[in-house]
């Protein structure tokens, strides 16, 4: 009989684990705000970077699951890799989201395309957990269309054990000694950039003369490039199957601590600091719920999970608070002020300067040193096979009359 009630209070226990919540949220917002829209069976589409929430994963708050859990709206949620992939799909018309994620150049220039729909701000008032500091930006000067996510800096992740030289420069990534083992952004902002900080002109240039003298750069170090990636970096660099790559430093820290032989610098020239935001695109079908959305995200405690998972830097300053000082301190998540006042931020660019990038990005992808080395030899070999078949006709052609 023991036996049987043992057996009958474990099992209940093992339920009572299932059942409960990966972690107790302490919500800012009542059971009124988020119940009202439980029972309606609605859903709404979340287009967000790769590798960029808090999923569930090794103990993690599974964000969307919550979310869902505390409003009974389904989250639909997909992943792009770079800011022009989210915009051409959006463009196009054939997306259907209701909120993005985009940086803040691109948030520019969709506000500038009217892309975005103005948030109502009744609906989000966990936008008082926001630092100051992070509202009002460049990129949305009236703090309209966006919610801050997070910010960050770019800078190289390297391997200490395949790299033996400093790393204190962008010129590292056009070293032959690492040659096919340099990993490259696949965005043409990005890489622009880092070509822009290695000859010391702006992030922000619109003078044709630097952004083809910066192509000339990216086309120099094409041979030295293993491969031109975005989230495909995480398993090359995890896996020891490239030396060095730039790339943005909360990403370096979730490889660092997935590989202990990896480091992370910011060059002495330079870099962009970056700030992601939740927006709401033109025509979402659920607004109001998206607004929820973007509120939720904003709780302290679901934006600190966030951060402590995807390991970027928060501008929510009650989510601040309950970081550890670990993190707080940790100088690639939240570098000096001497960092940060050698950084620069993208903005929008005319569309004429982003026609001529796009083009010369188009130029280096196909550019290929090595067409010299084989395509020339084989078009000399077909021409002397096409004059020899030539002549040989023409002889027997000769021939022939003659006969006759």
């Amino acid at each position: 009989m023991k036996r049987f009630f043992a057996l009958i209070l474990c099992v209940a226990l093992c339920l009572t684990t299932l059942c409960a919540p990966a972690m107790a949220l302490d919500l800012k917002q009542s059971d009124d705000y988020y119940g009202r829209f439980k029972g309606k069976n609605i859903s709404i589409n979340v287009y967000n970077w790769g590798e960029y929430i808090s999923d569930g994963s090794n103990d993690s708050l599974d964000v969307n699951a919550a979310f869902t859990e505390a409003t009974g709206i389904t989250v639909n949620y997909s992943t792009f890799a770079t800011n022009e992939e989210l915009y051409a799909k959006l463009k196009s018309g054939g997306a259907d989201y209701d909120v993005i994620i985009p940086s803040d150049y691109m948030i520019s220039r969709m506000i500038q395309e009217n892309m975005l729909e103005p948030l109502d701000f009744d609906n989000i008032p966990n936008m008082s957990c926001m630092d100051p500091r992070y509202l009002k930006n460049h990129y949305d000067p009236e703090e309209k269309y966006s919610v801050p996510y997070t910010w960050g800096t770019v800078g190289i992740i390297y391997n200490t054990k395949m790299v033996d030289d400093p790393v204190d420069s962008w010129d590292i990534l056009w070293n032959q000694k690492y040659k096919k083992n340099i990993l490259m952004f696949g965005n043409p902002r990005d890489a622009f950039g880092i070509a822009l900080e290695k000859l010391g002109y702006s992030l922000n240039t619109t003078d044709e003369k630097e952004l083809r003298q910066a192509a000339d750069e990216l086309k120099k170090q094409k041979d030295l490039v293993q491969a031109y990636v975005m989230d495909e970096i995480f398993d090359k660099m995890q896996g020891n199957e490239a030396a060095l790559a730039p790339y943005y430093a909360g990403d370096a820290l979730t490889m660092m601590a997935a590989n202990p032989d990896l480091a992370f610098a910011v060059p002495k020239e330079g870099t962009n600091v970056f700030y992601d935001a939740m927006c709401i695109p033109k025509g979402s079908a659920q607004k109001e719920a998206a607004e929820m959305y973007i509120n939720f995200m904003c709780e302290p405690q679901v934006a600190a999970a966030n951060i402590e998972y995807i390991g970027y830097s928060t501008p929510n300053a009650e989510a601040y608070k309950l970081l550890s000082e670990d993190i707080r301190n940790n100088p690639i998540s939240y570098p000096s002020q001497e960092v940060l006042d050698k950084s620069e931020e993208f903005i929008a660019l005319p569309e004429q300067t982003n026609v001529l990038m796009d083009s010369l990005w188009t130029e280096i992808l196909t550019n290929d040193n090595q067409f010299l080395k084989w395509v020339m030899p084989v078009c000399l070999v077909a021409a002397i096979v096409v004059a020899f078949t030539i002549i040989t006709l023409r002889r027997k052609r000769k021939a022939r009359e003659q006969e006759y």
